[in-house]
């Protein structure tokens, strides 16, 4: 599904005090999500910014995150599951990863629902790009999603199934609803 104006959303955590404000843009054959991260894990606040590039098929293709410590990360993506540092640096272990999957934000599961035409009960498994926003060192992730509702409910799973949800989306893909983790406030 093509995106044909911007959009903006903004959700706050169910465990504690944080806000992610998300604002996708598109643009010839792609999109731009520019994001803020506030929040805390472990007790340990922290502030991210994010911007996540994707093609027209909504395959990530760049990912820069940071933060006002100057801590930071740029991944680039072939779009194919082929990833590389800021530098040029080809990184191997990511090899299969076509999503991000950014901690502390609703906003990355949007990409896999998005990528993929669902069928309702229909159950697809993903290797997904994680990055922690303690350390930003990048990770696979196994991640399984299944439509219980084509276009408005999905069940998403850890393949390790120490984790599972139902997430709600709009019409745009955007979580609108996320136990316990999220929900939109805008």
């Amino acid at each position: 599904m093509a995106l044909t104006r911007s959009l903006t959303a903004r959700w706050r955590s169910l465990e504690g005090t944080g806000l992610d404000h998300v604002t996708l843009t598109p643009g010839e054959g792609r999109v731009v999500a520019r994001g803020t991260v506030i929040g805390e894990r472990g007790g340990t606040p922290y502030g991210v910014f994010y911007r996540v590039d994707l093609d027209a098929e909504w395959r990530t293709r760049e990912v820069a995150i940071g933060t006002a410590e100057g801590q930071g990360l740029h991944l680039l993506s072939d779009g194919a599951g082929h990833w590389s540092n800021g530098v040029g640096e080809h990184l191997a272990h990511l090899d299969g990863c076509v999503d991000v999957d950014l901690a502390g934000t609703p906003f990355t599961n949007t990409l896999p629902i998005m990528r993929h035409a669902w069928e309702q009960g229909e159950r697809a498994e993903f290797r997904m790009l994680y990055i922690p926003f303690d350390s930003f060192v990048p990770s696979v992730d196994a991640q399984v999603y299944t439509c219980i509702e084509r276009g408005r409910r999905f069940l998403y799973e850890a393949a390790d199934r120490s984790f599972s949800a139902e997430i709600a989306v709009d019409a745009d893909g955007l979580v609108t609803d996320y136990p316990p983790l999220f929900t939109r406030m805008l």
